[in-house]
């Protein structure tokens, strides 16, 4: 629980940043006549209460600065109000309610060529982006070694596709069943924030319909902590390898994280793994 002395100071800061959000648009940015000329910069406070739908007194309370309640409702209103971007409109949440707001799963996005470029640098170790939906929109030449994205069509390139459906990863993923739950409850996280998204909605009849496991477990409701632990691979030629793993965001606002993996240093094979992901690919 906050103490009242940063209670009063996060208020005196949102006070602050609605009067210079406010200070920044024209009327005519929000779609507004000017009126002739003005004072101040900016919007007038009762230009913004009406925009935001509220009354001129209860708008001028919260810039004040006083104790006062708001909804997630308003603050939304307020946003567009206020023309804020995602960043702006987080930071609200935060002074406002000290939690960030509820947001949209997106699905859809491209990955940055930076990333690219980050993922190319790591030879040795396994990388690829995930969307909300898990589709697997980017890997680097050691991720593709070992789990075959470039192999399979665009739109089965889904790790929880891939993991329920393909023989091939039953085989590379010992234990499978337990790896396998453990990653369809870390997903459950992701595909709450994204409930209402056609196609993760789709994604899961199509997954129920493929396979009796993930319909089983789907309606155990596990949840998982973060992405990120050990994950235990048969690779053929190798044998049993331990790898590291962890989950970085690069993209919040459109939700976009990579995976990164690294061989285990204490497994017994991670020089041969390593040379492994060197050598060239056999032709089937």
């Amino acid at each position: 629980m906050s103490s009242p002395r940063s209670a009063e100071r996060t208020r005196v800061e949102l006070a602050e940043f609605l009067r210079s959000r406010r200070e920044r648009l024209s009327p005519e940015e929000v779609g507004l006549p000017s009126g002739g000329r003005r004072r101040t910069p900016g919007l007038r406070r009762e230009e913004v209460a009406a925009l935001a739908g509220v009354g001129l007194s209860w708008y001028t309370w919260l810039e004040q600065g006083r104790d006062i309640s708001v909804s997630a409702a308003f603050l939304d209103n307020l946003s567009r109000a206020l023309k804020l971007d995602a960043a702006e409109r987080r930071h609200l949440f935060l002074l406002a309610h000290q939690r960030l707001p509820a947001e949209p799963g997106r699905t859809w996005c491209t990955v940055p060529v930076l990333i690219h470029r980050l993922m190319d640098d790591l030879p040795l170790r396994p990388s690829y982006v995930l969307n909300l939906r898990w589709d697997v929109l980017a890997w680097n030449g050691a991720a593709d070694r070992v789990f075959g994205f470039s192999a399979l069509p665009a739109d089965r390139r889904n790790l929880l596709w891939m993991l329920f459906t393909s023989p091939a990863m039953r085989e590379l993923f010992k234990p499978w069943d337990k790896q396998a739950l453990q990653i369809l409850s870390s997903f459950r996280r992701d595909f709450v924030r994204a409930t209402q998204a056609p196609d993760i909605a789709a994604l899961i009849k199509e997954l129920e319909r493929a396979s009796p496991d993930f319909r089983a477990w789907w309606r155990r409701q596990d949840i998982n902590g973060p992405c990120q632990g050990i994950r235990h691979l048969q690779i053929e030629g190798v044998g049993h390898v331990v790898l590291e793993h962890t989950t970085l965001t690069i993209d919040e606002d459109r939700h976009l994280r990579l995976v990164y993996y690294a061989v285990k240093d204490a497994s017994p094979h991670s020089h041969a793994f390593e040379q492994w992901l060197q050598q060239e690919p056999t032709l089937a």
